[in-house]
């Protein structure tokens, strides 16, 4: 049985498949109930279930596709209408497929902000490259506390060079902690892709390529983890990393309500707000996720913000951000991988 969407979702499908999503798992699914109304799932098998943090940013996730839905679909002359589910995500489910409820897409006028939006959404990547060590416009950074705020989240930056790069060294350290982990390696090595061929093969995943690491090297590192606490390979190993993060000026991160999947749906779509503002203004921004998940590595960027976390509230995002090269793109899933076989009743 084939899926119809009639001639409204082919091509908003086709450019919605490029949301980013952690360990580009892309873990988003659309069934068609009818020619402009949807249903949007969450693919447990593509979650992240080891990391502390799966289960919020799951829906952190799904904020990030439902904003990049809205879009999209302004910029193909459509606003989005969204009747959502806000359940908790449980991986141990029998059901693989968690419903987050549905969106209606309703005829509108496509104007010049709405067909802007459409590019930069087009247009954006994530930047592992080195930065170039410039500050980022003030004005750019005050635009995107505003976008934070209107809702109800708070955008904090920091340029002091001690404290980037102490944070620029804990993420790094992160990675490594996150290693020992048995059950967070496994979860690492299901998404990395060591070669161009392999990544262009499965269209998912973490890609050595955008990465910036030699495919060879990294899958030797990877596959020897316990090589990384060796006194010379450890170090080495180490700063083969690290060379990515040369000319890091600025941090960023995210703060406010993170309590229930509403908050984490919310958090999602302000965060590609932000990113996407980043991107009209030529700017790019990778995020630090590992030191939000890790325990012991949120609790050392909290200290060295002088951040306080409670009732309800949390700095949710850390990430670089500032002027690179452009960044290897990284590979998608065809459309129709997005897309689940319409019902009877559909």
């Amino acid at each position: 049985m084939t899926t119809s969407m009639g001639d409204v979702w082919p091509g908003i499908i086709e450019d919605v498949r490029l949301y980013p999503s952690p360990h580009n798992s892309q873990p988003i699914k659309l069934r068609a109930l009818n020619d402009t109304t949807a249903e949007v799932y969450y693919d447990l098998d593509l979650g992240l279930p080891a990391e502390s943090f799966g289960i919020p940013f799951g829906h952190v996730c799904a904020g990030v596709f439902l904003h990049a839905l809205a879009v999209v679909a302004a910029g193909h002359g459509f606003r989005t209408i969204e009747a959502l589910d806000h359940s908790d995500l449980d991986f141990d489910a029998a059901e693989r497929l968690h419903v987050l409820g549905t969106v209606t897409l309703e005829s509108q006028h496509q104007d010049a902000e709405a067909r802007a939006g459409h590019a930069d959404f087009l247009a954006r990547r994530t930047s592992r490259r080195p930065y170039d060590n410039t500050l980022v416009d003030p004005s750019t950074v005050e635009e995107a506390a505003r976008i934070a705020a209107s809702a109800g989240f708070r955008f904090r930056t920091t340029s002091d060079a001690r404290i980037v790069q102490d944070l620029v060294r804990i993420n790094q350290e992160t990675l490594f902690d996150d290693l020992q982990n048995d059950a967070v390696y496994g979860e690492i090595m299901h998404w990395l892709r060591f070669s161009k061929s392999e990544a262009a093969e499965r269209q998912d995943g973490l890609s050595a390529e955008t990465m910036l690491m030699p495919g060879g090297i990294l899958r030797f590192a990877m596959k020897h983890r316990g090589l990384w606490q060796l006194p010379i390979v450890g170090p080495a190993i180490r700063g083969v990393y690290l060379r990515t993060m040369r000319g890091v000026r600025q941090l960023g991160w995210l703060e406010g309500p993170f309590a229930a999947p509403a908050d984490y749906i919310e958090a999602g779509r302000t965060f590609l707000r932000l990113w996407l503002h980043f991107t009209r203004a030529g700017v790019y921004l990778h995020p630090f996720g590992t030191v939000i998940t890790n325990p012991g590595s949120h609790d050392l960027f909290v200290r060295a913000l002088g951040i306080t976390e409670g009732d309800g509230d949390m700095a949710w995002m850390l990430f670089r951000f500032g002027h690179s090269k452009t960044p290897p793109l990284a590979h998608r899933r065809p459309a129709a991988r997005m897309l689940l076989p319409a019902t009877e009743d559909a």
